[in-house]
C-alpha cells in the first residue's frame, strides 16, 4: 500500500535520577557520598532508508518512544543511557510538527540520519552535591522528563524528471518503455493511483523519472488526485509534460497544457519555473498528418517532441533531448526552509505573584530547582534556601513586601518566611 503521508506521536527518553548512596568499606569510617548520576535519555532520530518508497509502515504504528535513561548507583557509577531510537523513512521525507506546521528536517540522502529529540539530562547524584561545608548531601537531582510531540510526514518524491499530464495521456506507458518499471496501465481514467518510479538508462548514465498520478484541473484545491500527489512533483529538475495530439478523449491537447500549467502556477509559484520539455503523445493516431502537432505548437508556444508510447517512435530522440536538458540544470536539492526549533526549555526565570496570603513563586528556574531538591530532608532544603539567595528570589520577595511569618508557595509545598 502506498502511503505519502503519516502522523505519528514521539518521545525521546526521560533522563535517569541521580542516586543518594553512601561509600561502605571496611576501615574506612564516614566514606561519604558516592551516589552516581542517572544517565541520559535516549533521543530519536529519523534515517533515509532508501529501500523505501512509502510510509505505509507508520499507518499502525503512531507511537515511538526513546529509551528511558537509568537511575545512578553506587560507587559514583553512572546510570547506562537510554538507546537512541532510529526511526527509518524514505528518502525525501519532509518532518513537520504537527502543531505549527513547522519543518524540523527534510531527510534527504540515503543513510542521512537527523536529530529530531533530545534525550533527558540525568540527574546529578549526591556525591555531586558534595562540599567542604556540607559533606554528607541526603539527597540528589531526578532526570529530567522529556515532552511527547505529535509528528507529521510528508513524502516528496525525490526524482529528476516529472511526468505530468492529464488522466489517459499515456503517461505511464512511456514511463514503461523508457524505463524497466512496469506501472498498471488500462485505458481509464486514474488508472494510477501513486507516483511510480523508473530509472531511465541513456549512454553510461542514467537518471530517476516519476510518473505523477491524477493531475486534472482544480488537482491544486483537492480535484482528482493531484490535491495528494502534486508535492511529489516538488522536487523534480525537469517537467516532461505529455499531451495527447491526437485528441482521443476528445479534449483539446492545447487547453489540457494550459490547465494542467494552471494548476502547478496555482500549486507553487516556484514548481511552475521548473524547466519544461513538451511530449507529444499518441502521435500513431496522426497517420502522418503533423499539421494537427504543428497547430498545438503554436497554439501553446513549445516545441513538441512527437511520440508514440504504443510503436515506440520519436522515444529515444525524447530520452536524449531529456538527458541533455538534465546535464544543463543544478543536481537535486534538498528543500529550502528556515528550520522549525521547539522552544528551548526555561531554567532561568522566575516570578513572583500574590494569592491571597501567600507569596507564590513559579517560573523555569523554580521547575528546574525542584529536581534537585527533596524538600523534607534539612539539608537538601537548606542548600534549596541558598540556590534560592544566589539566585535572587530572596531579594525579590522583598521587594515585593514579604515579612516575616508570611507564606511562600513553590511549587506544590508551602512554608514560613523568616530572614
Amino acid at each position: 500500500m502506498f502511503l505519502d503521508t503519516a502522523t505519528i506521536y514521539l518521545k525521546s527518553g526521560n533522563g535517569g535520577d541521580g542516586a543518594v548512596s553512601w561509600h561502605r568499606e571496611k576501615y574506612v569510617p564516614a566514606g561519604g557520598p558516592d551516589g552516581g548520576d542517572g544517565g541520559r535519555g535516549g533521543s530519536v532520530y529519523f534515517e533515509a532508508d532508501p529501500s523505501m518508497n512509502s510510509l505505509a509502515p507508520f499507518r499502525f504504528t503512531q507511537h515511538f518512544r526513546a529509551e528511558n535513561g537509568e537511575r545512578g548507583s553506587a560507587k559514583n557509577c553512572t546510570g547506562k543511557s537510554g538507546e537512541d531510537l532510529i526511526i527509518k523513512v524514505p528518502c525525501g521525507t519532509v518532518v513537520k510538527d504537527a502543531e505549527s506546521g513547522g519543518i524540523l528536517a527534510d531527510v534527504f540522502e540515503a543513510g542521512e540520519r537527523i536529530k529530531i529529540l533530545e534525550g533527558g539530562r540525568g540527574g546529578r547524584g549526591n556525591a555531586r552535591f558534595a562540599t567542604a561545608v556540607r559533606k554528607a548531601p541526603a539527597f540528589s537531582e531526578t532526570g529530567e522528563k522529556t515532552v511527547e510531540r505529535k509528528i507529521r510526514l510528508e513524502l516528496k518524491t525525490i526524482a529528476d524528471v516529472g511526468l505530468v499530464g492529464f488522466p489517459n495521456v499515456g503517461k505511464s506507458t512511456i514511463l514503461s518503455v523508457i524505463s524497466s518499471a512496469r506501472p498498471k496501465i488500462a485505458n481509464y481514467h486514474f488508472t494510477t493511483l501513486n507516483p511510480n518510479l523508473g530509472v531511465v538508462k541513456f549512454e553510461d548514465d542514467a537518471f530517476l523519472v516519476a510518473d505523477i498520478p491524477g493531475l486534472i484541473e482544480g488537482a491544486a484545491e483537492g480535484l482528482g488526485l493531484g490535491h495528494s500527489f502534486l508535492r511529489h512533483v516538488e522536487r523534480v529538475r525537469l517537467i516532461v509534460h505529455v499531451i495527447d495530439v491526437s485528441g482521443s478523449e476528445g479534449r483539446d491537447p492545447a487547453e489540457d497544457y494550459f490547465a494542467i500549467r494552471k494548476e502547478l502556477e496555482r500549486y507553487s509559484k516556484s514548481l511552475s519555473e521548473v524547466p519544461e520539455i513538451v511530449l507529444g503523445n499518441k502521435s500513431d493516431l496522426l497517420q502522418g498528418d503533423l499539421s494537427v502537432a504543428e497547430k498545438i505548437s503554436k497554439a501553446i508556444g513549445k516545441d513538441i517532441i512527437l511520440v508514440s508510447a504504443a510503436t515506440k517512435f520519436g522515444i529515444k530522440q525524447a530520452i536524449s533531448t531529456i538527458y541533455e536538458k538534465l546535464k544543463t540544470l543544478p543536481e537535486l536539492q534538498r528543500l529550502s526552509f528556515e528550520k522549525y526549533e521547539y522552544e528551548s526549555k526555561d531554567r532561568d526565570s522566575f516570578e513572583i505573584h500574590r494569592d491571597g496570603d501567600a507569596f507564590v513563586v513559579t517560573g523555569g528556574y523554580i521547575e528546574e530547582l525542584s529536581r534537585r531538591v527533596v524538600l523534607n530532608d534539612g539539608d537538601s532544603f537548606r542548600w534549596f534556601q541558598r540556590a534560592l539567595r544566589d539566585k535572587g528570589v530572596i531579594k525579590a520577595l522583598k521587594s515585593a513586601g514579604i515579612s516575616d511569618g508570611d507564606t511562600v508557595r513553590i511549587m506544590d509545598v508551602e512554608f514560613e518566611y523568616y530572614d
